[in-house]
């Protein structure tokens, strides 16, 4: 744990959370078409992360996993129907016992009654119900590459709104410290939901890529030599074949949606330097997974391919530590909630499996573990987990073939090795690996048990319409194509 002296402030806490953002589509990244200027800013300022990866390639389970440091075979979240156990502390919980008040403005995607999971305040809600549905994949991806282009999302506008109650709410702690009223540091997490589609941006935005656009490098074609999964999920999404032009369309909008959340990014930077608080507060910016665009001919999330499931992460801390450069360790996501409560000086969770990467930037860490698991388990039957070790990732399917790639070699993940002789020992150690702990059959028998429970919450919902406790007001009329 950070070591804080009677003379070290404890910082402040700014943290922004996206919504599938595949962290290829940034500038600091490497992509040289996207205009990301201050989340290149920011990333010049402090370090930025390469090889971070999601818990889970699906937004519940992921942010559930993200707030408590446990996989979703702990918290027995899998699916974005799933309720999260109000007993389990979380990273909010932790910074809340020692000693800071921690404020949720936006997204956070839990299901139930706890809307809070350990924040002591909430400005802004989810856009969607606090009650779950039925948690199945969603059938109707086609129709938003369809409907994709220039237009307005109701997401942005909820971002608009997260963004003006964040710059008001630093505002507000600025004109309290002019006062010398201001005598704790702050915690606060922001929660967007762009760059999640549906893939449609404002005008302005979308004239930016509607003509520069390009198509994926590897696109994947349809056909019977695809892997199970990916032919079945192709097929239940309608994507088997998608039109150049909706692929454009849909791809110009998810970067135009990038620089438009970039863009609200900078307003609470500015506020935040402009109320004097840049020096002492440690600013991480991730997303809870990735967005495929068009690779392997995929959209959204729901794979492990490195679009889906690695998110971006920037962290910036002004003089506590390095600047401007790129850390390629393998992460998870988890190391990130481990290494905000280091960094506040905040006891870690009691059976979180994060890990603090503070001595690893410090170059106090010289064993650091280059390794990362996510799940990804439906009602469709999909049991799945993935290993990233070292260079190799390998993909477990239950009841199907793995795959296992060697991305040094491979970045692109375009020839699966899993069935190479030569690579035998290597599948069977990670194979090993992936599945200790982890047993795919009790956890099918444990979600039709949770499923039936939904099922009674969902219809209870339904017939009693119980009030929301946070609830963003979606209008109809938000959403629109040009």
């Amino acid at each position: 744990m950070l070591a804080l002296t009677e003379e070290t402030k404890r910082p402040n806490l700014l943290y922004i959370h996206s919504d599938q953002h595949n962290p290829a589509v940034t500038g600091c990244y490497g992509d040289p078409l996207v205009q990301t200027p201050n989340l290149d800013r920011l990333a010049a300022q402090g370090v930025c992360f390469t090889d971070v990866y999601c818990p889970s390639p699906v937004c519940v389970p992921s942010r559930m996993s993200m707030l408590t440091g446990q996989y979703p075979h702990e918290t027995e979240v899998w699916t974005n129907s799933h309720i999260l156990d109000s007993g389990i502390p979380t990273l909010a919980h932790a910074m809340g016992a020692a000693g800071y008040h921690p404020v949720l403005i936006g997204r956070m995607h839990a299901l139930g009654p706890d809307q809070l999971h350990g924040y002591a305040e909430r400005l802004v809600g989810d856009h969607g119900s606090n009650y779950p549905g039925n948690g199945a994949a969603p059938k109707n991806l086609r129709a938003s590459l369809q409907n994709s282009g220039a237009g307005q999302s109701g997401y942005q506008v909820h971002d608009e709104d997260v963004t003006a109650a964040t710059v008001d709410y630093l505002n507000r702690l600025g004109v309290r410290k002019r006062a010398g009223q201001l005598q704790e540091p702050f915690c606060l997490s922001v929660g967007f939901m762009l760059p999640h589609s549906p893939y449609v941006a404002r005008q302005a935005d979308y004239d930016r890529y509607r003509d520069v656009m390009t198509l994926p490098q590897n696109p994947d074609p349809f056909s019977d030599t695809l892997h199970p999964y990916f032919r079945w999920w192709r097929q239940w999404c309608g994507t088997e074949a998608v039109p150049e032009a909706e692929v454009l369309r849909a791809r110009a909008a998810y970067w135009a949606l990038v620089t438009r959340m970039d863009a609200m990014i900078g307003e609470i930077l500015a506020a935040l330097r402009k109320n004097d608080f840049l020096e002492n507060t440690l600013i991480l910016y991730s997303s809870d997974h990735g967005d495929q665009v068009g690779e392997h001919g995929l959209w959204m999330k729901r794979t492990f391919y490195e679009g889906s499931v690695k998110v971006p992460a920037i962290l910036s801390w002004p003089g506590a530590l390095p600047e401007g450069i790129r850390c390629d360790r393998v992460l998870s996501s988890l190391d990130l909630n481990a290494t905000m409560l280091d960094a506040l000086g905040v006891p870690a969770l009691p059976h979180s499996h994060g890990r603090s990467v503070l001595p690893l930037l410090r170059g106090e860490d010289a064993a650091w573990e280059d390794v990362a698991f996510s799940e990804y388990c439906t009602y469709e039957g999909c049991l799945h987990r993935m290993i990233r070790r070292d260079a190799w990732k390998l993909n477990y399917y239950h009841g199907q073939p793995s795959q296992l790639f060697n991305l040094a070699e491979d970045p692109h993940e375009l020839n699966d090795r899993a069935s190479e002789p030569s690579c035998r020992r290597m599948r069977e150690e990670l194979t090993a690996e992936v599945l200790a702990g982890w047993d795919a059959e009790a956890i099918a028998a444990k979600m039709t048990q949770k499923r039936a429970d939904v099922e009674i919450i969902r219809a209870w919902a339904d017939h009693t319409q119980p009030k929301d406790q946070f609830r963003w007001g979606r209008l109809p009329e938000m959403d629109y194509l040009a």
